[in-house]
Order: C-alpha cells, then structure tokens, then sequence
C-alpha cells in the first residue's frame, strides 16, 4: 500500500513540476518580451532627445507588466527540509564608526542635539539653492518626518527584531556607494569649503578641522582608485575604506554637504536637460527614485500622458519588482500623488517642523 501510495505521490509531483515549468516558461517569455520593448523604448527616446526631436505618448511601452498567474512551485514531498539561507547582513552605524576608526583613524564629530545637525544642513542646503519645500519635503518622505541624522533604512521605528535593509543612512538616505560617488566626483569642493571654514578658526578647533581635511582628502584618493562608474564605486562601497567613507555623512561638517549634493546633483541635471522650472519635492524625488534620467523622463512629460505612462517605463525589471510603491502606483500621476501625499503627512511631524524653521 505505502509503495502504491509513494508510486502516485511521484506521479503527482511529477504532473504538477511539468505544469508549473510550462507556465513559468510562457511567463518568462512574455516578461522577457515586455522588458525588452522597455528598454528599446527608453533607448530610442534617449536618441530622439539627443536629435532635439519631439517625443510622442507611443515612444513609451502603454501596457502593463506581465504578471505571473499559473501555479506555485510545487513541494517535492520527498527532498529534505531545507533551512532558509540567512539574511544578508547590513551594516549598521556602529560598523560606520569602527571602519573609520580602523582604516583612517578617523571619528565623526557628531552633533551634540539633533537641531544642531538640522541647522548646519539647513545651512548648507539654502547656500546650494535646495528651497525649503524640497529640503523639508524629501526630508520628510526620505526619513519618516521625524528621522535623525543617523537614521538608516529598516530602522526607521523602534520595534522588535528591526534590522537594516539597507545602507541608506541620512536625511536623504544616502547609499554607501553614492557617498564614495560623491567624493570621488565632488570631493575637491568639499575640500575647499572645509578650507574656508578653517580660514575663519583659531587655535583647537582650526587644528581640529584641518585634521578632518587631512582624512578627507585620503579618502578622497581612495574614492578615486577606480573608473567613475557606479559599479566601480560600489564595489568599493562595499570594503571596509568604502564603509569609512559612509561614515562622513554622521560628520557634523562633511555630512550637511553629502546629503545636499546629492539633491543638488538632480536639480543642475534638470536645468542641463532644458528644465528651468524649479522642481517640486515630488518631482526631486522621482530623480532620486529612478535615476536622474528616468526622473526627468517623467517630469517633462505632458500632464496628460502622465496619467497613461506606466511607472515600469522607469525601471530595470528588477529594481521595479523590489519598489511595490512603484507597482501599485503602476501610472506616473499615481506615483506621483502616493509621493506627494506621503510627503504631505510626513511634514506633520515635529522633526520636519523643526527643519522648516530654520531655513530663513
């Protein structure tokens, strides 16, 4: 009886694996195709832009993702359990702190309060040309209204268990790679605006400063090592020098300037791309969501079409399957009121007012 019963338990198992992996196929297939359509659409409007020709609404794919449908995976009832291989882990701010003390003997001069950190970031954002609206805004959307200048993606709340999803870190939750990007394609003013603020100390604290432009400057040259490609600086964003590195953003004068530049980087591309409106936070948002050319792809688009255009036109199929936002809000006008009406409860909270009070 139990070799009967085994005999039709493989049968069935059997059956059901032919059934998914024939379903599984024509989905691949589809999903292959669609993806593919994307990006042949993104390149060709990226040529007709380099033409200074006008788009039209079918220069983007209207359809929808695939999405799959047919039957799960089936269980094989005779393979043994398997546990679930473990999470990645993330670093966190205290593995931050000791790359930097360990590969460039360097410790953050953190804030003493969180208003202190907000006025020095709230001062260098105004002197870059950040408005109110976008700083607070972002701030709010990026770091839940009431984040502090540590906050990091995943720990957002206090709650049980929470790990780091991410090493997204900061009132404009910067990505370790984005922070040896930035040194290594802006390190140099960095630099000179850490010099003129020397120029105006005396005796410890100017001493002090120029040993912080000291460590700057080596990882400055670290940063520097590789080609300037995103993936380049990622791997070093992954090393114990490249953690260091993410650790400026705690750094009471190093960090204000990370986390401006990186919008500011978004508002000077719109404005090379033709766009000299000034962008809305939502908008800003969108550049940092999908990339500065995707964003601006979307923010240039007639209203009208805003309200038709999928958001997976913006995505790698990978980054889009990994942003539920971004597939639930599945239009850009969707999108792009989910974005602004996050913004609008976030600003609320006491952390964003307080910002909102210190720009003049």
């Amino acid at each position: 009886m139990r070799v009967a019963q085994s005999i039709f338990a493989a049968i069935e198992y059997n059956r059901k694996v032919a059934e998914y992996n024939a379903a599984r196929q024509q989905y691949d297939a589809e999903a292959d195709a669609y993806w593919s359509s994307v990006a042949d659409q993104r390149r060709s409007r990226n040529g007709k832009r380099r033409g200074n020709q006008d788009l039209r609404i079918d220069d983007y794919v209207l359809t929808q993702p695939p999405v799959y449908a047919g039957p799960p995976r089936p269980i094989d009832p005779y393979a043994p359990m398997e546990e679930p291989p473990p999470r990645k882990y993330v670093p966190v701010v205290a593995d931050l702190l000791e790359a930097a003390a360990r590969e460039f003997r360097f410790v953050p001069q953190q804030p003493q309060s969180e208003i202190e950190y907000k006025r020095a970031y709230a001062r260098v954002a105004a002197a870059a040309g950040i408005t109110r609206e976008q700083a607070v805004r972002i701030y709010a959307f990026e770091s839940s209204g009431n984040g502090k200048y540590d906050v990091q993606a995943g720990l957002e709340y206090p709650r049980p268990g929470a790990q780091a999803i991410s090493t997204a870190l900061g009132y404009n939750q910067l990505l370790s790679t984005n922070s040896v990007e930035l040194l290594a394609e802006k390190g140099d003013q960095f630099i000179r605006a850490l010099q003129t603020k020397a120029a105006g100390l005396t005796g410890d604290a100017r001493e002090a400063l120029q040993r912080k432009i000291a460590v700057l400057k080596a990882m400055i040259a670290f940063s520097r090592t590789v080609p300037d490609s995103w993936s380049a600086h990622d791997r070093l964003a992954n090393t114990s020098k490249g953690l260091a590195i993410h650790a400026l953003n705690l750094d009471l004068d190093v960090g204000p300037l990370l986390q401006t530049q990186k919008l500011l980087d978004s508002v000077v591309f719109a404005r090379k791309q033709g766009h000299q409106a000034t962008l809305t936070a939502a908008e800003l948002e969108m550049m940092n969501l999908t990339g500065d050319g995707n964003g601006i792809d979307m923010i240039r688009m007639p209203s009208a079409w805003r309200e038709r255009v999928p958001t997976a036109n913006f995505f790698q199929p990978g980054g889009y399957a990994r942003n539920p936002v971004a597939s639930r809000n599945n239009v850009v006008a969707k999108l792009l009121a989910a974005t602004n009406a996050k913004m609008d409860e976030e600003t609320r909270l006491p952390g964003a007012k307080d910002l909102a009070g210190l720009f003049k």
